[in-house]
């Protein structure tokens, strides 16, 4: 038992981690047409400069730093699917979102997704 105790301050952080990874995550192509077939709102959090250079239509731009200020944009009765450009930021997003009372989020990972999975 002694050995295991010397080890417990290595496992916190571990856990941690490993919680973070796992939240961040990216949800399935399943769940993103799911929610899709659901007219699910695409929010795009990369700033103003790098989705002007190649949003999706479809997608609403609210760069992750204004989105708690503009959560109320969005409808709160449809899905949101967030994304960026590496699903780094979107992970962030979700989480802002889901503290505003949003209960249907999901990080749709890189923006890039999106175009394969409308077209």
């Amino acid at each position: 038992m002694s050995k295991l105790l010397e080890y417990w301050i290595y496992l916190i952080p571990l856990a941690v981690l490993a919680y973070l990874w796992w939240s961040r995550r990216s949800a399935s192509t399943a769940d993103v047409a799911a929610m899709l077939g659901r007219q699910a709102q695409i929010v795009d959090v990369r700033t103003s400069a790098e989705f002007k250079g190649n949003g999706h239509s479809r997608a609403i731009n609210i760069p992750l730093d204004q989105l708690e200020a503009r959560a109320g944009e969005l409808d709160r009765a449809r899905p949101v699917l967030v994304c960026c450009e590496t699903g780094s930021r979107s992970g962030f997003g979700v989480s802002i979102l889901k503290r505003a009372g949003f209960t249907e989020v999901a990080n749709l990972g890189s923006w890039r997704r999106i175009h394969t999975l409308l077209s």
